[in-house]
């Protein structure tokens, strides 16, 4: 292969010989020159060849540069090479309008070799630059759908041993011949056994959400208790630094008998509320106190606070992916993962912070839905059920008159 096949090309079209020989000469060391004399000759050219960058005259006796230019760029296979018009007509307005067309640069007559040779190297570099970009941006896409791909089939896979696994304690146990400390350690086993279900089940719910593939199931769900046991779950994390976990209807204390129900999936919601109590936790100083409030009705609206100011560098972005501040090992999911499942039930998610009242609130707020009531009762003299309470839901029995 020839020296001169390894360099750029360039495509000059001037419909003067002079002109012509004059940015040839100014060029050839460093590219390979090509040559039209009219619009109609360098379409052609340009179609067949593609040349790395075109010099163009604008005034020519069959068409002109303008209507070449706007040839070249609304054909897919020459729209991205660099147009350079080099012409005489030097008025601001020309300018402007060769640019408007998809030009890449202007220069007036009688041009400076040094000038010519500068423009057209900076161009071709911008080029392989936007080239390499584009090449890179598609390397990491295609990285992006195998690892999307690699982990969708991990959580499928782990799903069917982690079954079986759950499976055997209880059959261990139906066996009977075990003490007490031996039935408590393979009850242990089949209750982390169904959280890492619940898990991966999640994670494959949100692996869908992110894609607005997932369908919505939703049932009555009971969030007093939902957050309750989310205290208890938490407490490790809270002993330790002594913090402090209260739960409030409408801003006072809950008390046994109060329920707020609202629909939605009962384990989207458990990983939203958990993932924000968690955050919380860990952002509150020790000693602090961490405040769950629900306010029944339509919408339902969440809100948790803790004591601590949210990050300035976080705010802007607290609930976009992979956004952490000051936490080893945070991943920055939690809070995401809170607002799509906010958003996957119809409601939203909203974070507020404070500096001066070191408090920080992220506020969910979702529709309750369409709750349907239904109401049980016992025979007299055995137990009577009281109140009405949505179907499918707990209820509240006392002994009947």
């Amino acid at each position: 292969m020839s020296a001169q096949a390894n360099k750029p090309s360039v495509l000059i079209v001037d419909d003067v010989p002079a002109n012509i020989r004059l940015l040839a000469d100014c060029l050839r060391e460093d590219y390979a020159i090509r040559v039209a004399t009219g619009g109609a000759e360098a379409l052609a050219l340009a179609g067949r060849g593609r040349p790395d960058i075109i010099l163009l005259d604008v005034v020519m006796p069959d068409l002109d540069g303008y209507e070449v230019c706007r040839r070249l760029k609304a054909d897919p296979k020459t729209a991205d090479i660099p147009v350079i018009f080099v012409t005489a007509n030097h008025a601001p307005e020309d300018e402007a309008h060769g640019l408007s067309l998809g030009a890449v640069d202007y220069v007036v007559k009688p041009v400076s070799p040094a000038v010519v040779r500068a423009r057209v190297k900076n161009h071709l570099e911008l080029r392989a630059a936007r080239e390499a970009l584009a090449r890179q941006n598609e390397a990491l896409k295609e990285a992006a759908r195998l690892r999307e791909d690699v982990d969708g089939i991990m959580r499928h896979d782990l799903k069917a041993p982690l079954t079986g696994i759950i499976g055997l304690p209880q059959i261990i146990l139906d066996e009977g011949g075990l003490n007490e400390s031996q039935a408590m350690f393979l009850r242990l086993i089949e209750e982390n056994g169904y959280k890492m279900l619940s898990m991966i089940n999640l994670s494959l719910d949100l692996f869908k959400i992110e894609r607005g593939a997932y369908r919505l199931s939703p049932e009555p769900v009971e969030l007093l208790a939902l957050v309750r046991r989310l205290f208890v779950e938490f407490a490790a994390l809270a002993g330790p630094r002594k913090l402090r976990c209260a739960l409030t209807v409408d801003g006072r204390e809950a008390r046994p008998e109060d329920t707020a129900y609202l629909c939605g999936e009962r384990l989207l919601l458990y990983s939203m509320l958990a993932n924000c109590l968690k955050n919380a936790l860990e952002a509150s100083p020790p000693g602090g106190r961490v405040t769950v409030d629900v306010a029944p009705g339509e919408p339902t609206v969440l809100r948790v606070v803790n004591r601590g100011a949210a990050p300035a560098r976080l705010r802007d972005r607290f609930f976009t992916k992979y956004a952490t501040e000051g936490k080893p090992g945070g991943t920055g999911l939690g809070a995401y993962s809170a607002r799509l499942i906010a958003e996957t039930h119809g409601g939203s998610a909203r974070m507020e912070t404070s500096d001066e009242a070191d408090c920080t609130v992220v506020t969910l707020t979702l529709p309750r839905g369409d709750l349907a009531v239904v109401t049980l009762t016992l025979p007299r003299g055995d137990l009577a059920v009281v109140g009405e309470t949505p179907a499918g839901a707990p209820v509240m029995v006392c002994p009947a008159v």
